[in-house]
C-alpha cells in the first residue's frame, strides 16, 4: 500500500474545501470529479460558463455530475468581499481598491488566494497552467507565511519501494523545489515547517537530519559550518516553541538512514540511521537528491508541496497528470 492510500481515509474523514483556480484546464475538471466521488475534499472550481464547458467536453466529464460547485470569478458576487481583504493585505505596497478588484477579475489565482485567506476554502492546487513565479507570488501576497516562519519552502515526500535499514517507508525531503542557497537561519525555517509537514502529512515523529559531506564535525569547511549552525539553531528553537521533533546534525546522508553507519560515525548523537526527514543544504543537492532515489530506487515521489505559508496553498508541475492533480488535492486537504 503506497503512502496516499494511507491517506485517502484521512482526507476523507476531513473533507475540506479545496479551490481549484484553473478551471480551463480539462486535467483540473476531472481531478475534481474524482475528489468529489472519493469524498476526499470537496472541491471549487473556478472558470467562465466558456471555460468549464470546454474543459468539461474534452475531460468527458461533469462537475454537476459529482456536484462540484463552480465560481465565475469574473462576475462572483464575492468580487466587493474578496476584493476588500485583498486591499487590505496590498494597501501598504501601494495597492488601490480599484486595482485590487480588477486583480480579482483577471487573476484567478489571486481569487482562490483570498477565499483560502477567508477561510472560504482551506487550501488552494493550481499550477498545471500557471507559472511557479506566479503561484507563489499569489501565495505570498494572499496568504503570506506561517507565524515564526519568514520563507516558504518544499519538500518532496518519498514514497520507498523498500523500506530504508531503520524501517521507515516514507522519508520527506526539502527543499527540493524553492531556495536555491538557503542561510543556516533559513534552513531552520525549512526545517521547521518540514517537520510541520511530516506530522500533518504522514502523522509520526519528525527525526530530522541536516545533512552536509561532513558527520559531527568530520571535516572542516564553511559550508559544513552553514548546515551544523543551522541544526544548532534548530535544536533551540524546536525547543523554545515546543515542536516534537528529533533534530541532528550536520551528518552524511549514511549515517542519517542506517543504523550501523549511524552508530560509528554518530555515536553520541540523537539520530544514527533512523531519519525519516532529510534538510539538504541547497536546492540542487535536494533536487539531485530526490530525482535520483525516484530514478534509481524506484520512489514515487509525490510534490513538490509547497510548506512555510499560513495556509495550505500547493503547485503543479505543467505535465502533471489528473491522477497527480487528484493526489495533490488529498495532501493539500491533510496540510489543513
Amino acid at each position: 500500500m503506497g503512502i496516499l492510500d494511507v491517506m485517502i481515509p484521512k482526507a476523507q474523514e476531513q473533507n475540506k474545501i479545496i479551490v481549484l483556480p484553473e478551471g480551463q484546464d480539462p486535467r483540473v475538471i476531472a481531478a475534481a470529479v474524482k475528489a468529489a466521488q472519493a469524498g476526499v475534499a470537496s472541491p471549487i472550481v473556478l472558470g467562465t460558463p466558456d471555460e468549464i464547458a470546454a474543459a468539461e467536453a474534452e475531460a468527458g466529464v461533469t462537475l454537476a455530475s459529482a456536484d462540484v460547485q463552480v465560481i465565475n470569478y469574473t462576475t462572483s458576487s464575492l468580487l466587493p468581499e474578496l476584493a476588500k481583504a485583498l486591499y487590505e493585505k496590498r494597501k501598504a505596497k501601494g495597492l488601490t481598491e480599484e486595482e485590487a478588484l480588477n486583480t480579482l477579475k483577471t487573476k484567478r489565482l489571486y481569487f482562490g488566494g483570498i477565499m483560502v485567506a477567508l477561510d472560504m476554502a482551506q487550501g488552494l492546487v493550481a499550477g498545471s497552467i500557471s507559472s511557479t513565479g506566479d503561484m507563489l507570488r499569489s501565495a505570498f501576497h494572499c496568504v503570506g507565511t506561517a507565524p515564526g516562519i519568514k520563507l516558504a519552502s518544499s519538500c518532496f515526500i518519498m514514497d520507498l519501494k523498500e523500506p530504508t535499514a531503520s524501517g521507515n517507508s516514507t522519508l520527506i525531503f526539502s527543499d527540493c523545489a524553492v531556495n536555491p542557497n538557503p542561510t543556516a537561519e533559513q534552513l531552520v525555517d525549512i526545517a521547521q515547517a518540514t517537520a510541520g509537514s511530516y506530522r500533518n502529512l504522514i502523522g509520526e515523529t519528525p527525526r530530522i537530519a541536516f545533512l552536509s559531506f561532513s558527520t559531527n564535525g568530520s571535516a572542516k569547511h564553511e559550508l559544513v559550518d552553514k548546515v551544523s549552525s543551522a541544526a544548532a539553531m534548530a535544536k533551540t528553537r524546536f525547543e523554545e516553541i515546543g515542536i516534537d521533533a528529533v533534530v541532528d546534525g550536520e551528518m552524511q546522508a549514511d549515517a542519517a538512514l542506517v543504523p550501523s553507519v549511524g552508530a560509528s560515525k554518530n555515536k553520541n548523537g540523537d539520530i544514527k540511521g533512523d531519519a525519516n526527514v532529510l534538510v539538504f543544504p541547497d536546492l540542487q543537492a535536494a533536487n539531485i537528491g530526490y530525482k535520483l532515489v525516484q530514478r534509481l530506487a524506484g520512489a514515487d515521489a509525490l510534490g513538490p508541496v509547497l510548506q512555510g505559508l499560513a495556509k495550505p496553498v500547493n503547485d503543479l508541475s505543467r505535465g502533471c497528470s489528473a491522477d497527480d492533480i487528484f493526489g495533490t488535492i488529498v495532501i493539500t486537504a491533510l496540510q489543513s
